[in-house]
């Protein structure tokens, strides 16, 4: 047996809160994020296109799918700015984005990361820090395909776009704001 602590796995979540590019946009300067992808998940279509999932017709949820370095992010963190950076209380929608493809979803990638997850929000609710109830659909990642490249890291390449001027940039003024600390350097 040696003394030494091995660093900790990479850890993976998949996150559904509107527009994948606000969620995007809002991990990717986080200290211990290892990898962020624009996706789609936890519909019925398989390998569904973008144009496809805005229908609503394939089930799926816009997400990022995180990779992330548990020894400098913790799970709690990630789920902590998830529910700072968009609204767990409206069923299929965020803010003007409307339909089943922008609900509120974390899907997770294993039992233990799924009992955690779940009493993460029951603690939420426990402590009632929403004034609504929470409509976080929570259940293990299915049927996942990333997004067409033009939709990865698409903040960074667009950043005065009016989407992206109006509700993204807002949003990671937040983050700035709100967790400064969790900043990489560079970011």
């Amino acid at each position: 047996m040696s003394d030494f602590n091995l660093p900790a796995l990479p850890q993976r979540i998949t996150l559904a809160g509107g527009c994948f590019w606000c969620l995007d946009a809002a991990y990717r300067p986080l200290r211990g994020v290892l990898r962020v992808e624009c996706g789609y998940s936890n519909g019925t279509t398989l390998r569904p296109s973008y144009r496809e999932v805005c229908t609503g017709q394939t089930g799926h949820a816009e997400v990022i799918r995180l990779d992330f370095d548990p020894d400098v992010l913790s799970l709690d963190t990630v789920l902590e700015v998830f529910f700072a950076m968009h609204d767990p209380t409206t069923l299929n929608r965020q803010g003007n984005d409307v339909g089943t493809q922008y609900r509120s979803g974390i899907y997770t990638h294993d039992a233990a990361q799924l009992a955690a997850v779940r009493a993460y929000v029951q603690g939420l609710r426990d402590r009632a820090l929403f004034t609504d109830s929470i409509m976080t659909e929570i259940a293990p990642e299915a049927n996942y395909s990333p997004a067409e490249s033009e939709h990865q890291d698409y903040f960074t390449h667009h950043p005065y776009q009016g989407y992206c001027a109006a509700v993204i940039a807002p949003k990671v003024d937040k983050l700035r704001r709100q967790y400064a600390a969790l900043l990489r350097k560079d970011a």
